[in-house]
Parts: structure tokens; sequence; C-alpha cells
């Protein structure tokens, strides 16, 4: 049993967004344990949700005014060469509404970085424009049709917005230009992609959450009759690489060149079956191998050597750990990047993960989903500043920007189609996205509150620090370089349990060229972009 600690209160049941499967599981963990932990529980039960943090991370029960924080960064230490960027997923969010008349005010909203107008259910809000450059779009699953006297046995329990629909409806052709496939099947999420490429969006990764359901066993896109059982029928191995490689064709004589492909979805994990709440396919690892050797020789077939194959999207640090090391090292010569959800939270393996794909194998990271239940975007903030302290990825994409109650950045109910107010978590979110830059060098900081990038060619320093605990001031020291920055700093600032919500400020100022401080109020987090005095060098 993990300490209590390190996890936020509001986390027991139901901190993820995964299937009925795990909420049950998680609950009797909440029964079996409930006793035992109920002492150190009351704290967070008794300070409310917004002092729950307190009981998560150890650093916010000690922290007060007279505890400053004083940190450095090393301009001579590069963590991550060239940033990415910022993305999400065109899923069920882009289903639902990428063919309505708010379409437009979304992808303003995600994909630009203008001050955005939105009129929701709920009233209008003035947001500034995330600017995200990246987009996962999801290749379905899903048709009604029937092929003889096969359908698709959809679970009970799988929402209708949750069907993803597939573009090769059967199995007689492989041929795009045939009867078999019909590329008008899914509007919304592709006119969604196309308004996202319009603003800027510069990386498109293709995805898979399941086989189409006629390469399944059992015919069902949710998973397979029990759970931990590959669902992709064996024989259909190298056709569910076809169906993503003619995509991935498709989708470039359109002008849409994928970044990369990834054909599988959390794919070890055990809770794929056929009663499921979305669709998704257990694979064991040496399915896995075998699946990614078939996509890379279905990709370059077309002429597609740029298209870079990725694995495993494992739901944690350590699944993919262990999924990466399973392959063999022709296996791994075929995969361009791993990704990896972040679904451990603040556990799992970070740097053995990095270790092992980047550091020994040369393999760039993406955090390629991640999203959690806690409106106020502390934990979110926390989980990310770990990825960049120890996972070191050269992207990160949040799941869903559109979700229910805390999980999305903007409430939406799927289930009624309604869109509410921002959580605080979309400011949050603000203060890294429309600053850190792609091409941006991340380099070193002496803590895991904050977050540095440096634009070399522009002499751009940008720090976005985080106070989870009492109000203090917070300190950085700007270390290797030949000469000063400044004078003066501009900083943005959200607090996010109530206050500002990223606003500007033009009052910090930089001390003898190298040092700033800022005060932060409690569960706080503040953007900093530093200018060079002048073009200086690097030492």
């Amino acid at each position: 049993l993990k300490p209590f600690w390190l996890k936020p209160c509001s986390s027991i049941v139901d901190r993820v967004r995964r299937t009925s499967h795990q909420k049950l599981m998680a609950r009797q963990f909440v029964v079996v344990f409930s006793i035992s932990l109920l002492a150190q529980l009351l704290p967070c039960v008794a300070g409310g949700s917004r002092n729950a943090w307190s009981c998560w991370h150890p650093g916010l029960m000690n922290a007060s005014a007279t505890n400053d924080g004083n940190f450095s960064i090393d301009l001579s230490k590069t963590k991550v060469k060239a940033w990415e960027g910022w993305g999400t997923s065109l899923v069920w969010w882009a289903q639902e509404f990428g063919g309505e008349t708010i379409a437009t005010e979304l992808a303003d909203v995600f994909f630009s970085k203008g001050w955005v107008n939105i009129t929701t259910n709920t009233g209008t809000y003035n947001l500034p424009g995330l600017g995200m450059n990246i987009v996962r779009f999801n290749a379905g699953a899903s048709s009604f049709n029937t092929i003889g006297s096969d359908s698709m046995q959809a679970s009970p329990n799988i929402h209708p917005v949750k069907q993803q629909r597939a573009v090769w409806k059967d199995w007689y052709n492989s041929d795009p230009n045939s009867a078999s496939w019909d590329w008008s099947a899914d509007p919304n999420r592709t006119r969604m992609l196309m308004k996202a490429r319009e603003r800027g969006v510069n990386r498109v990764e293709l995805f898979s959450n399941s086989p189409v359901w006629w390469m399944c066993y059992n015919h069902n896109p949710s998973g397979a009759d029990a759970p931990g059982r590959d669902n992709l029928q064996s024989w259909n191995h190298e056709n569910h690489a076809v169906y993503l490689a003619t995509i991935a064709e498709h989708f470039a004589k359109q002008g849409v060149n994928f970044t990369s492909v990834e054909p599988f979805n959390e794919p070890f994990a055990n809770w794929w079956t056929k009663d499921g709440t979305q669709e998704g396919c257990h694979f064991d690892r040496s399915t896995q191998a075998v699946v990614v050797g078939y996509l890379r020789e279905q990709l370059d077939a077309r002429g597609l050597h740029d298209f870079a194959v990725a694995a495993s999207d494992e739901n944690n640090y350590d699944d993919a750990y262990n999924s990466w090391q399973s392959f063999d090292e022709a296996t791994k010569q075929k995969v361009g990047r791993v990704n990896v959800h972040g679904y451990q939270y603040n556990h799992g393996s970070r740097n053995g993960l990095y270790w092992v794909a980047t550091h020994l194998s040369g393999k760039p990271i993406w955090m390629s989903e991640y999203t959690d239940d806690a409106a106020d975007g502390l934990g979110m903030s926390w989980c990310m500043n770990l990825d960049f302290y120890y996972l070191q990825p050269t992207a990160w994409v949040y799941w869903q920007v559109l979700d229910q109650g805390g999980y999305g950045l903007i409430q939406s109910n799927l289930d009624d189609h309604w869109i509410g107010p921002p959580n605080a978590k979309y400011h949050v979110l603000a203060h890294y996205s429309r600053h850190i830059h792609p091409g941006m060098e991340i380099v070193a900081t002496g803590d895991i509150s904050s977050v540095a990038a440096i634009d070399r060619s522009s002499g751009t320093l940008v720090v976005v620090g985080v106070n989870y605990g009492s109000p203090r001031y917070l300190e950085w020291n700007i270390m290797s370089a030949e000469r000063g920055f400044g004078p003066q700093i501009t900083r943005w600032q959200t607090n996010i349990l109530g206050g500002d919500s990223y606003v500007e400020y033009h009052d910090t100022v930089i001390h003898n060229g190298t040092r700033f401080r800022s005060w932060f109020g409690a569960a706080t987090i503040q953007t900093f972009e530093v200018k060079l005095a002048e073009v200086i060098a690097f030492v």
C-alpha cells in the first residue's frame, strides 16, 4: 500500500478516465482499506477539496511564508533539445461537436493563441487560446453494416459517441477506392482536424483504440470475451496494419502528413472486454511486436517512409518500460517514438522509461495521453512537472479537452450535448502551452516545482513555477550565461483556488542580470518570460 499522501483525496474511487471494471476495483479498494486510512483521510475531508493537496504532496505540509524557495536554472544542461509541442486527441469531443457551429470557436480556443470569446450553455467566456499544435486522430473501429451474416457486436455499456466510425467496412477488398471503404463515415472529427490544421497544428498522429470490429475474434471492438485476451484475429494482424497505413496514405493525398502512426492504445491492459465503455483491445507483447513489423512494412510499401511507427501507448510508465524491454532489437529499430500515458500519476518509473527508450535506444518519448478528475489543475501541473523532470518527453497531450466535471479543460456532457464553463485547469495548462513553444530547449531546473525552456535564437527564457503550499517567495538563479538578462520581466499569474486567471503583470525585474523572485500565493502558478539584455553566449 502506497502512503496515502501520495494521492489527492478526490482520487480514491475514480481518479482516472477508465472503464466500469476499474471503477468497481477502485470502490472495492476503498471499502477494504477505508478503516485503516480514515485517520489520514480526515484532514483532507475536514479541510475540503481545496486543502486536499496537503495530503497528496508532502512538501505542502511544510511550506510556509518563511520557507522561501530558491531554485537554479542551468542553461548549459539541456534536457530536451527541441520541444515538439502540446496537443489533444480528436476522439469523442470532436465527434460530438465537430459538426456544430461552435466548432469554429472550439478550434480557436484550443489551437490558436488569440483571446477567444466562446459562448457555451452557461455563458460567454473570454479565454486565452491554448495554441496546441498537436492532434491525435483516431482510426475508428465501429460500423453498422452487415457482412453476410456477420455484424458488429456492440458492448451494452458503450455510449454512441464513443463508437468511432470505421472507414473500412468489410474484408472483401483492401482497395481504398472500392465499395469496401467509406471515406465519408467520419465527417465531424475530420472537420475538426482540418480546422486544427488551419490554425497551425503541424503534428498529427494517427492512432487506434481497437482494430475494426470484423477483425476481432468476437466482432466486438470494446474487447475480448475475457480480460487479458488478444482480440485481434491472428489472420488479421497484417490487415490491422493495412487499415492504418491506408488511412495514412489517404490523408497524405489530402495534404495531411501524419507525423506518426500508433497501432495500439493501452494494449497490455486487461480491462478491454466485451462489456466495456469504449473501444479497446488487449495485445500480448509478442503480438505487439508482430503488428509493429507489419505496420512498418505497410507504410514503406506506400512510400510513407517518414511516417514514424509509435508504440505502445501503454497505460502507465511501468507497463511502457516492460513492453519496450520485451521487444527485440529488430522491433525497436522499426519504432520511431515511444508513447506512454500518465495514469500512474506521481508513481511509476519515469526515469526508467527514459533510460531504456531515449538514453539507450535513442527514441523520443511523447506523453501521449493524460487526464484527471481534479478541476483545479494542481495535480495535473505536478504530474506534468514530474514528466519534465524525469521522463523528459518531447510533447505532452491532454486526452479530452471537453469532458465531464473536472476531467475536461472545459466542462462538457457528451450525453446531452452540453458545454459548460472552463475549469481552472484550463488556465493552468495555458501557463505552459502558450509560452513553451515548439523548438525550444527544455533546460535543467533544480526542483520539480518549476520548468524552464529557452529559445536561444531570440534570447527568450520561459520559467513556469508552481507553489503548491502556503504563500511564499520563489526565487530563481540563472546559471551558465556569460552576460545578463532583463531588466524587465513579463509574468502571468493564476490563483488556482480563486483570484487571477491568467493575468499579465509587468512588476518583476532581474537582479544582477541573473536572479529574480516573485511572491506566490497559496496554490498559485506563474509564468515568466525573461529577455536577454543582449545576445549572449552560453557556456
